[in-house]
């Protein structure tokens, strides 16, 4: 898959090494051409141009990446960025990066974010779940469809240890993707019990969160 992303510093370097290993075919746009340096990323194409200047976008076919990925420090950039390529090229996938938490309110479809990252909320969401047993957390929200990434860990005195898959009453709109079991990524098939230290992951709509947190709970909502 070809993705272009925009901003080759720290964040875009990782973000595209990591794509690389994947086998995708990674565009870089920078620019500061103090930061060009394809010995970062060699399997890379990088390109020397300012991707808010609709000429650059349509002289790299940007129409071409089913995903493009706004990873510059400057939000305002990030958000034409975006803007342009959902709007003026109809790419299909478009991820932008929060660089202050102020601003994420402006990161949703009005301004062609399908998915938005905050690294302060990330970061607080992974330290608490991390600490937090036997409650759910949100891991992160899916602005497609305002869906969000939550996740449970069964603690060994936890109520539905013991319990299989299809004993979850879950509620409607939601969905259990996986188990984490140690180093096991586990489909949730209905017969598949569930144990204790299992960390689930659901993806829920807004509406749905309380009422699979109190499923999770064993307890009744209202």
């Amino acid at each position: 898959m070809r993705v272009a992303i925009a901003g080759a510093g720290a964040v875009g370097r990782s973000i595209a090494l990591e794509l690389v290993g994947y086998g995708h075919d990674v565009l870089l746009i920078e620019k500061d051409a103090g930061r060009i340096d394809p010995s970062y990323v060699p399997e890379a194409e990088w390109v020397h141009a300012d991707a808010c200047e609709l000429s650059v976008l349509e002289e790299i076919e940007v129409q071409r990446c089913p995903v493009v990925i706004a990873a510059t420090g400057d939000d305002k950039v990030n958000l034409v960025v975006a803007l342009l390529s959902k709007t003026e090229f109809g790419v299909g996938r478009v991820v932008s990066r929060i660089n202050d938490p102020r601003n994420e309110w402006l990161f949703n479809e009005a301004w062609g974010v399908d998915v938005a990252v905050s690294t302060p909320r990330v970061l607080a969401a992974l330290v608490e779940e991390a600490v937090t047993v036997g409650d759910l957390v949100r891991l992160m929200r899916f602005r497609t469809g305002e869906a969000n990434l939550v996740e449970i860990t069964l603690g060994a005195d936890h109520p539905l240890v013991g319990s299989s898959v299809d004993e979850l009453e879950l509620p409607r709109d939601t969905a259990l993707v996986t188990i984490l079991r140690g180093e096991r990524v586990i489909v949730p098939l209905p017969d598949e019990p569930l144990e204790a230290d299992d960390e689930l992951l659901f993806v829920a709509n807004d509406d749905a969160e309380d009422d699979l947190r109190a499923v999770m709970s064993q307890r009744r909502s209202g």
